[in-house]
């Protein structure tokens, strides 16, 4: 998506991705490029926003998580959020100690436990998460406003289908697809020597 500062068009050329690549705010991103940069802005200001719980922004979502019933066992936040089980033991030690959070057994399973908001986790939850919300009016800010919540729930869309399905992304067709397999175009490993044959 790019935009055309001085031309007048800048909201229709953010919100058709028309314009040179070169040109105004796209300054030719890629894809993974923009991603990186949005991801950067938000994390730096969720950090500021939420940095005052433990955990920080890793604190805040699995909060949300146990405010919004999603919290079924340390195991499965430690993988939703791709931490280490043992950091999330840490985590959660520390969510609970500042009584945001309590684990309860789960009475199908004794082993596992499930990860509760507390009332007081329930307050300050809704306290940091309108600081979140401004974060995110913040971020969204370039984008038409009626654009904002189409672009919000796509990228949930994304999210949900990746967090359940994985990338889906079959390595063998991308090398098929770019014909990536052809050992005439491959750099020669270093430490090896190529010799003529």
């Amino acid at each position: 998506m790019t935009a055309h500062r001085d031309s007048g068009e800048e909201t229709e050329a953010v919100a058709t991705g028309t314009g040179d690549s070169r040109d105004g705010y796209g300054n030719g991103y890629d894809f993974g490029m923009a991603i990186g940069v949005v991801f950067r802005a938000y994390a730096k200001a969720t950090e500021a926003a939420v940095g005052d719980i433990p955990g920080g922004p890793r604190g805040y979502f699995v909060l949300t998580a146990a405010v919004q019933g999603e919290a079924s066992s340390q195991r499965s936040l430690a993988d939703r959020f791709g931490v280490d089980r043992t950091v999330m033991t840490y985590l959660l030690d520390d969510l609970e100690r500042a009584g945001l959070v309590e684990r309860r057994p789960d009475p199908s399973d004794r082993r596992s436990r499930h990860i509760v908001a507390t009332e007081h986790g329930r307050e300050r939850w809704a306290e940091l998460s309108r600081r979140v919300s401004l974060v995110e009016q913040h971020i969204l800010a370039p984008l038409p406003e009626e654009s904002r919540a189409g672009f919000q729930s796509m990228l949930c869309a994304l999210a949900g289908h990746l967090d359940a399905h994985g990338p889906a992304v079959d390595l063998c067709q991308v090398a098929a697809d770019f014909d990536i397999t052809g050992e005439g175009d491959r750099a020669p490993r270093r430490g090896r020597r190529r010799t003529a044959g």
